[in-house]
């Protein structure tokens, strides 16, 4: 009571140290965490005040780093929804493993957990700044995705030629489903 522990309600550190204010070092997703915090206490209780510190100051108004703070959930929500767009447009593969059979990666018209009217085939997508690239399923027919409404279509390959992506090695270009023996 009577202080501000808002890293806490996201990394879940109820110590001494866990226990401030200070979420300057939180990527954008903690930060939409920590809004939906903030949104379930502003549905279900009274508000009776607000702590002088770091977010307001003793007149009550809002500090600089209240308003620094609300940019990056602005931007963490911008991240959340270009992240839901590019899961649609690319959902992930399903994918298996055992010692005696390998690797096995398929496409559905549910993997990924995104319904869809295609099926698709796994293409390696790769991402700026990651390190790794991950499996996820593509459409092979129709314009592509980002192509805007009302031009004709140029191919009918879908996002096969999206410069991101890349294919598996030893997996035939329109297979559904790649098989890899164990290593």
């Amino acid at each position: 009571a009577g202080r501000d522990a808002s890293r806490a309600f996201v990394t879940g550190d109820r110590s001494a140290a866990g226990l401030v204010d200070d979420v300057s070092d939180l990527s954008f997703s903690e930060m939409l965490t920590l809004q939906n915090w903030l949104s379930f206490y502003e549905k279900n209780y009274e508000f009776v005040g607000r702590v002088i510190g770091r977010f307001y100051g003793a007149d009550g108004l809002p500090t600089p780093e209240l308003t620094r703070v609300e940019a990056m959930v602005t931007q963490g929500a911008e991240a959340g929804r270009r992240a839901l767009e590019e899961k649609q447009k690319f959902p992930p593969c399903n994918a298996e493993w055992s010692s005696s059979r390998g690797s096995r990666l398929w496409c559905s018209p549910e993997s990924g957990g995104v319904s869809r009217d295609w099926t698709g085939v796994p293409r390696k997508l790769y991402k700026p700044g990651a390190t790794e690239p991950h499996c996820v399923c593509v459409r092979t027919t129709g314009p592509p995705s980002d192509q805007a409404q009302g031009l004709p279509a140029h191919t009918n390959r879908g996002d096969l030629d999206h410069p991101n992506l890349g294919e598996y090695a030893g997996c035939p270009p329109l297979a559904v489903t790649c098989s890899f023996p164990p290593r």
